[in-house]
């Protein structure tokens, strides 16, 4: 069981999904609103579905935000529960900390405890926690660390640190596959990289990477979600910055104190399913099956044809196996 939290609630004052956001007609009857961290960061959420039902939380990836769950979030709202998707600290409508510390990992997934607490009816746990690319390496932190706050939890082209962290000592593929995160490590220079030339590098990665590429019309609500937000790609860089250094044995020179390095592990005994696009550009598949010493109840599928930008490529697919994994009894 899980007690109330004492913490007041904040006013959350939901309202219609701003349409600029939503590109062309996209999730009608969405709700947004803003939820606020333990440490006073305000967090920017769209919700769809039944606000009494229970919750599953959506959590993206770089260089994304909220838009990149379009496809799952009617889909299971229309299952019985209420869907919800943050922008993570930094990204978009959420607020930009400025100091690299508070991106740390233990720091995003007390984020997401955040918004269970804040949105789930009489704070319950979630029914499920999914993630995708950092957002997944969120959703482990997460599920090692406030497993009270959850019944399932689902991976989208993430391996488990574990696996991550011994594959990139013994495979050079991976590494090589790993360049951009080194390279990510220079202060200025990414960010600058990024925007340069129209946002011309983020508009590249959505319009040749995915499979099918995103379309025009969806290109564009990235390209608003960092133009229209200055500081959202140096915060989302910062994530790379304060987390993967240490991988590579870099304390990067503008790390503030409090830069962790090392982060204590603990075994996720609930149930977690990892669903695994095979021809992602940026993780060898050879990591997606998590550690059993680590992650005791996991199930792993493989889906050909898919990039890492799996709940794109395939949506109902996705959907399908999300929704049968929640409905399952534990």
């Amino acid at each position: 069981g899980i007690c109330s939290s004492n913490r007041p609630s904040p006013a959350l004052q939901e309202s219609a999904t701003d349409g600029r956001l939503l590109g062309a007609g996209y999730l009608e009857g969405a709700k947004s609103g803003f939820v606020t961290a333990e440490d006073g960061t305000r967090l920017h959420y769209v919700a769809m579905g039944d606000p009494q039902a229970r919750l599953v939380v959506f959590v993206h990836g770089f260089p994304e935000f909220w838009f990149c769950w379009r496809s799952q979030l009617p889909a299971v709202a229309a299952a019985g529960y209420r869907a919800v998707a943050f922008d993570m600290r930094g990204y978009n409508l959420s607020d930009k900390p400025e100091d690299l510390k508070d991106y740390a990992l233990s720091t995003l997934g007390g984020d997401v405890r955040s918004v269970i607490e804040h949105l789930s009816v009489g704070a319950r746990p979630a029914a499920a926690v999914v993630g995708h690319d950092w957002g997944a390496a969120v959703v482990w932190e997460f599920g090692q660390h406030h497993p009270e706050w959850f019944s399932k939890l689902c991976i989208l082209n993430v391996p488990h640190p574990v696996a991550f962290k011994s594959r990139l000592s013994t495979s050079l593929g991976q590494l090589a596959k790993s360049w951009y995160t080194l390279a990510f490590q220079v202060p200025y220079v990414p960010e600058a990289a990024f925007a340069f030339g129209d946002w011309l590098l983020l508009r590249r990665v959505f319009g040749k990477d995915p499979d099918p590429p995103y379309n025009q019309g969806m290109i564009e609500q990235y390209v608003s979600a960092f133009n229209d937000n200055p500081g959202s790609m140096r915060s989302a860089i910062n994530y790379y910055r304060q987390n993967l250094g240490p991988l590579f044995g870099i304390n990067s020179n503008i790390a503030k104190p409090g830069y962790e390095q090392t982060i204590e592990m603990k075994v996720i005994e609930k149930p977690v399913l990892v669903l695994w696009g095979e021809n992602d550009s940026y993780l060898e598949k050879e990591m997606a099956v998590p550690p059993s010493e680590w992650v005791t109840n996991a199930r792993t599928v493989y889906i050909p044809n898919a990039s890492h930008w799996v709940q794109n490529d395939v949506p109902d697919l996705i959907n399908e196996e999300l929704i049968y994994f929640f409905n399952e009894k534990s």
